[in-house]
């Protein structure tokens, strides 16, 4: 299978100076692109002088948005996504491939309590794993780690799904798990990235929990609409236990609580048609 390692940069010249010569090194066959998101450094003459497939965006656009340029203009059957801040180790891409050839779509580097991140960056990542892992039923060890190997096919059925920011692997983890393609994870270390994050923790972090409901309603939407139907249901129950005691009657507070629980409901069921129906069309 002819493999493409897929690189979004912007503005890590000083950590592609030796990435890419080591992969080069590890993986000589491989091809590389490179997608320059905007960078006011010298990664594009870098990546001219190492001889890799550049693609340059005239602004930045995004590293969901450099991802999905990436994934159109690579030609191989496999796709290896990775960082360009020296976090993804090059030594690793074989572990990865190894875990990928035991008949999976996709694998993720999931990373571990050794790899370099703030305690408020590993509090998050556990609440989004535990959040994703109820939308999708499966159980998700590293929700938002873009390092990862992934069927090149089944990836481009997503691309219309990924957004232009730093989602793209909430998104595509979930879409993966919901189509009910097979997904794996494989340890990784992470070393302390070269330069500065370019993520915005408290920003991104909202973003992140809005992109995982939104594959949530996409995908399953009785995970969110059952849920707060039952909520309601129960207060509309308790509320007239209430009143049936204290005043003898029930109340129109009572009825709105009632019926919006019903309502919620059923809007969950045509949902739950409606995206059958969607998914099924896409597959055919």
């Amino acid at each position: 299978m002819k493999m493409s390692i897929i690189i979004p940069a912007k503005n890590e010249a000083k950590s592609l100076v030796t990435l890419i010569p080591e992969i080069q090194k590890l993986l000589p066959s491989a091809e590389i692109v490179l997608v320059n998101d905007g960078s006011t450094d010298d990664t594009q003459l870098i990546c001219e002088e190492l001889g890799v497939n550049i693609v340059n965006h005239s602004y930045s656009r995004g590293n969901g948005a450099a991802i999905k340029s990436g994934a159109r203009e690579a030609s191989g059957d496999l796709f290896v996504f990775m960082d360009a801040d020296g976090q993804h180790r090059p030594k690793d891409i074989k572990h990865l491939l190894k875990r990928y050839h035991e008949g999976y779509d996709m694998v993720v580097g999931a990373r571990g309590s050794d790899s370099q991140a703030s305690k408020a960056r590993h509090l998050g990542n556990g609440i989004y794993n535990r959040v994703a892992s109820y939308m999708t039923g499966q159980k998700i060890v590293d929700l938002t780690s873009g390092f990862r190997v992934v069927n090149a096919e089944k990836f481009k059925q997503f691309l219309y799904l990924l957004p232009n920011g730093f989602s793209y692997p909430t998104t595509i983890t979930m879409a993966f798990f919901r189509a009910g393609f097979g997904v794996s994870y494989e340890p990784i270390i992470a070393p302390e990235r070269i330069g500065k994050s370019h993520i915005n923790l408290l920003k991104d972090g909202m973003r992140f929990f809005l992109i995982i409901f939104k594959i949530g309603t996409l995908y399953s939407p009785m995970k969110l609409f059952f849920p707060a139907s039952f909520v309601f249901f129960l207060t509309g129950l308790f509320y007239y236990i209430y009143t049936f005691f204290t005043d003898g009657r029930f109340t129109n507070m009572g009825v709105l609580l009632f019926s919006t629980s019903i309502m919620i409901f059923l809007l969950g069921l045509v949902s739950e048609q409606i995206t059958a129906l969607f998914y099924q069309s896409r597959k055919e």
